[in-house]
């Protein structure tokens, strides 16, 4: 089968052809590890994880590098990291806050059924090859150096904007930048910039005397290509990515290395919404991976993190989606159906329904396809009128990262979203919110030990952005 891919570059989908069929390398952002990741950073770790299991099917594990990077040091590490921890150092601070992060983003992608990536840089593990850009960049005329910052000249690339296609004027003209006096053109962007007392610091390229720290946009180029090389296959990410972050990653690495391009398909997947509107802390719709696993703060349950990658994987990864309680319930009906249909098989080595699977899943990761070819694979499992057809039907689900564990697991994972009346609990803490500000002690002291005779547990605090109390619960367990 031959694998097309929709190429942001070009516009369109084009077979892939990798540099190398005995190392096929992508690469995708991953997080900023400073607070927990939202459903909407679920998405593209769900995409690409399928495209790296497609990838090693079609090339074989061992030919297939895939790097997704962990952003350790960052503008809202920093400010997080002091809020959080006020009394520590902010060094300890930032250090604490960003293992504590990351442990948790591997605990709940994990939960989805996402595999390891073939490799994890981080940031701070790669300020050397950062500050070798840099050093590149002003050598060869790329970038500069102004009040002990290192800044990108966009006006000295000439087709600097490719991937978003537009214009230099029309960005000059729409773009919110940084006017500061130092820059030479609007649009040229910090590789580089000085440390404020307190934050992280590292000896600065460029002969820059000033201790500093780098800008997001390098810290990419120089982890891709310290681990994939100076042009690889494969750049994944969110279509919010576009632009600034990925125009700048390809600005940064072919202008140091002289390359054509930084690599050969880029792909991104589309915005998602929650419940019709955009995800939003200010709408109180903003919702954590965690929050759905853990929690009953979405539908008034918790939800089995395979039911959350079905629901993402019904929508084709270009497209937007709508995350919803109804896609939730959706999504955990037909896993309830098709757990029952497998029972506790093992999934055989080759199957005629993972060829349609597969056939769906090269056409730009279709998806939905896919995901209606194992519709009509668990109709013949239900029916039993062929021989293997539950482990048939098991392995081309696999494909897509479903159905990697066994029915009596299934239900233990099913009976943990404990159903209770979200609606009604609202409104019992909204009535003991209500009472505590009118300093009712008695009336929210009755509607709290109401709420803990349902086994909810409740948690007061104040909102961070206004600084007005908030509460919200969860079930205990």
């Amino acid at each position: 089968m031959t694998l097309t891919l929709y190429n942001t570059l070009t516009r369109r989908k084009e077979p892939f052809q990798p540099i190398d069929p005995k190392n096929v390398r992508m690469y995708v952002c991953g997080p900023t590890v400073y607070d927990l990741a939202h459903i909407g950073n679920a998405r593209p770790i769900i995409v690409f994880d399928v495209l790296f299991r497609l990838l090693r099917h079609i090339y074989g594990e061992k030919h297939v590098t895939y790097a997704r990077n962990i952003t350790d040091v960052d503008d809202k590490i920093n400010a997080r990291a002091v809020e959080r921890y006020p009394d520590l150092p902010p060094t300890e601070a930032i250090r604490k806050l960003t293992e504590e992060t990351t442990a948790q983003f591997h605990k709940d992608i994990a939960a989805l059924g996402v595999l390891p990536p073939t490799v994890e840089p981080r940031a701070t593990d790669h300020i050397a090859e950062m500050r070798v850009l840099c050093d590149e960049l002003v050598a060869n005329g790329h970038a500069y150096v102004a009040e002990d910052h290192v800044l990108f000249a966009v006006g000295s690339m000439p087709d600097y904007g490719k991937l978003a296609r537009r214009s230099l004027e029309e960005m000059e003209a729409g773009a919110r930048v940084d006017v500061a006096p130092y820059k030479r053109g609007p649009m040229d962007f910090v590789l580089w910039k000085p440390s404020k007392p307190g934050e992280p610091a590292w000896p600065s390229p460029a002969g820059i005397a000033t201790p500093g720290r780098p800008g997001w946009h390098l810290e990419c180029s120089a982890m891709a290509g310290k681990h994939l090389g100076d042009v690889f296959d494969i750049h994944g990410g969110g279509i919010d990515l576009v632009f600034p972050h990925h125009e700048n990653e390809i600005a940064q690495s072919r202008c140091a290395h002289g390359t054509p391009v930084m690599a050969n398909v880029w792909m991104h997947n589309g915005f998602l919404q929650v419940e019709g509107e955009k995800m939003s802390k200010s709408l109180g719709n903003f919702v954590t991976i965690n929050e759905l696993l853990e929690t009953t703060n979405f539908g008034g349950r918790r939800w089995p993190g395979e039911v959350l990658r079905l629901a993402m994987l019904m929508t084709q990864y270009r497209q937007p989606i709508d995350f919803s309680i109804r896609s939730l319930e959706i999504a955990e009906k037909l896993l309830d159906n098709w757990y029952r249909v497998i029972g506790d098989v093992a999934p055989v080595g080759t199957s005629d329904f993972a060829l349609d699977v597969e056939a769906a899943l090269c056409d730009d990761l279709n998806t939905p396809a896919a995901i209606t070819h194992l519709h009509a694979a668990y109709d013949v499992a239900r029916d039993g009128d062929e021989t293997n057809a539950p482990a048939r039907f098991k392995a081309a689900a696999n494909m897509l990262g479903l159905l990697l564990s066994v029915e009596t697991e299934w239900k233990k994972a099913r009976s943990s979203g404990v159903s209770v009346d979200g609606p009604a609990v609202d409104q019992l803490v909204a009535a003991r919110l209500a009472a505590r500000k009118a300093k009712d002690w008695k009336e929210s002291d009755r509607i709290r030990d109401e709420l803990a005779a349902m086994g909810i547990q409740l948690k007061d605090g104040k909102d961070p952005q206004t600084g007005e109390p908030i509460t919200t619960w969860e079930v205990k367990r």
